[in-house]
C-alpha cells in the first residue's frame, strides 16, 4: 500500500492529564507511522482561537492565526481521523468551534457561478471519525441513530467533500478497564497501519 499524508485530530478539549482520546490518538499514529504513513497531529485542547459569532465572520472573515497551520495541514492530508467524546450527546463544543472557524468560504468550499457553495473544496480526502461515550454504542447508533456522528459525516466533512467517511463507535468507556482500552487501541494500531 502507498504512503498516505494522515492528519490526527485530537478532539478532547481537556489539556490537563491523559483521556482514551489521547490513548487512542497515539495508537493510530503508532499504527500508521510503523507502516510508513506520514502523520501529523492536531490536539485541539492546546489551540487557543475565539468564536465565531456571526455569518459576516464566517464569510468574509480570516481564519485566526493560530489555527492557519491547523489549516495548512488538513489541506496537506489525504486522510483525516478525528477523534472526541460524545459530551451531551453531541461532540465538544471546542471541536464544533474548531471545524467552524476552519471550514470558511474559499477554504472548505468555493464559488462557482452564481452559488457560493458550489464547488466542495475538499475533495480527494477521506476521514474517520472516533467517537468515545459513556453509554453502549449499540444504544447510541439504533435508538439515538448516532445523530450527532451522522451530522458531522453529511453536514461538515461530507458537505466540504471528503468521503468516504467512516465511524468506529466505542461504547462504555468508563468500564472497559486496561484490557478493554487494550484491545481498542490495538484496534486503532491496526485502522492506522490501513490509513483507513
Amino acid at each position: 500500500m502507498a504512503s498516505r499524508r494522515v492528519l490526527l485530530i485530537d478532539g478532547h478539549p481537556d489539556p490537563i492529564g491523559r483521556h482514551l482520546c489521547n490513548e487512542l490518538v497515539d495508537a493510530y499514529a503508532v499504527g500508521a507511522e510503523k507502516a510508513g504513513h506520514i502523520v501529523r497531529r492536531i490536539r485541539l485542547a492546546t489551540l487557543d482561537f475565539p468564536l465565531l459569532r456571526s455569518q459576516q465572520d464566517w464569510e468574509h472573515g480570516q481564519v485566526p492565526v493560530s489555527l492557519k497551520p491547523a489549516q495548512d495541514d488538513i489541506a496537506w492530508a489525504q486522510h483525516l481521523v478525528l477523534v472526541f467524546p460524545l459530551w451531551l450527546g453531541d461532540m465538544p463544543a471546542l471541536l464544533k468551534a474548531f471545524l467552524e472557524q476552519i471550514a470558511r468560504p474559499g477554504f472548505a468550499f468555493k464559488p462557482k457561478g452564481a452559488n457560493p457553495f458550489g464547488s466542495k473544496g475538499l475533495t480527494g480526502r477521506s476521514a474517520r471519525i472516533v467517537c468515545t461515550m459513556g453509554m453502549l454504542a449499540l444504544l447510541y447508533r439504533w435508538y439515538f441513530r448516532a445523530h450527532s456522528v451522522k451530522s458531522l459525516e453529511r453536514n461538515v466533512l461530507g458537505f466540504v467533500g471528503i468521503a468516504p467517511v467512516n465511524e468506529t463507535l466505542i461504547g462504555l468507556v468508563d468500564q472497559l478497564g486496561d484490557d478493554g482500552v487494550r484491545k481498542w487501541c490495538d484496534k486503532l494500531r491496526k485502522l492506522g497501519a490501513t490509513a483507513q
